[in-house]
């Protein structure tokens, strides 16, 4: 196994992971909070490299992406892990554990995507869990699809450092990146995270590539009228043909008390954002 990218080597065989602005600090044998990355005798090492825990080919607009090569399919594959902690994470089997996996290589991964271009196959969507913790992996991948005429999606939380982020952006075509909330407050207690870093990777990648943001509805917790009119607004001053995904949270993992936002609420949420924003879409 490589060693990971993005990582400095500390006193006492310690590393500092350089991946995402959780910055962790591992002693000898310690994972990181994503369960990806580890300090073996004093190295980073990415352990979930090629170890695939979901593959099928998916509609695009099932990641969601409603704007970019519709009515296609996209070969759409995930690992395990992710650096948040989302109470609500509706894949939490495969994000919040080290699930059941299968090896793989990118090369097998292409051919895979390659022979299924009969089928409307377009690329390969790094997705279902967080991807971008197994960036080796994803980079790897991207730029053998790249080479190959293949395109690139990622779905991710956007919760990753510039640096990164610009390396891996030129084999990048589209992304979905998740905008949890406009609330800090419901960064740091409800995903044990920050939201300036995900505004910041939205800001930077919808220069460099065709974004598109969801925002999962949770009744109660951010989905005031004034929430999605500053998220909305925001969005637009980057750029008001940015196309925003509105989806309804379904009570799963540690959060099953709430229960979905109706249809008619969804929709007036929508109309707020629709104010700012040209693409509005209600999911779930």
């Amino acid at each position: 196994m490589n060693r990971a990218m993005f990582f400095e080597k500390l006193e006492s065989n310690a590393v500092k992971c350089n991946l995402c602005p959780h910055t962790c600090v591992l002693q000898d044998g310690q994972t990181g909070i994503c369960f990806a990355r580890k300090n073996i005798n004093g190295n980073m090492y990415p352990i979930s490299y090629g170890k695939i825990t979901a593959c099928a080919l998916d509609p695009i607009e099932k990641k969601p992406l409603n704007r970019f090569f519709s009515s296609s399919n996209i070969l759409s594959i995930g690992s395990f892990g992710c650096n948040l902690k989302c109470s609500f994470c509706q894949n939490w089997n495969i994000s919040q554990e080290e699930a059941k996996s299968e090896e793989s290589t990118p090369e097998q991964i292409v051919e895979i995507a390659l022979g299924a271009m009969s089928d409307k196959n377009i690329g390969i969507a790094y997705t279902y869990n967080e991807p971008l913790i197994g960036y080796e992996f994803v980079y790897d991948c991207a730029v053998l699809a790249h080479e190959n005429g293949l395109k690139n999606v990622l779905v991710t939380n956007g919760y990753i450092n510039a640096e990164p982020m610009k390396k891996l952006l030129p084999y990048i075509d589209a992304m979905n990146i998740d905008l949890k909330s406009f609330s800090n407050a419901f960064y740091h207690e409800m995903c044990k995270g920050e939201i300036r870093p995900v505004m910041e990777i939205i800001k930077l990648c919808a220069k460099a590539c065709h974004v598109e943001v969801t925002t999962l509805l949770i009744p109660g917790k951010n989905d005031a009228n004034q929430e999605i009119e500053e998220l909305s607004r925001w969005l637009a001053s980057l750029s008001p043909i940015i196309p925003l995904h509105l989806n309804r949270y379904h009570p799963d993992f540690k959060m099953t008390e709430l229960q979905a936002i109706s249809r008619e609420r969804q929709n007036e949420l929508a109309e707020i954002a629709g104010k700012h924003l040209k693409y509005v879409f209600c999911g779930n």
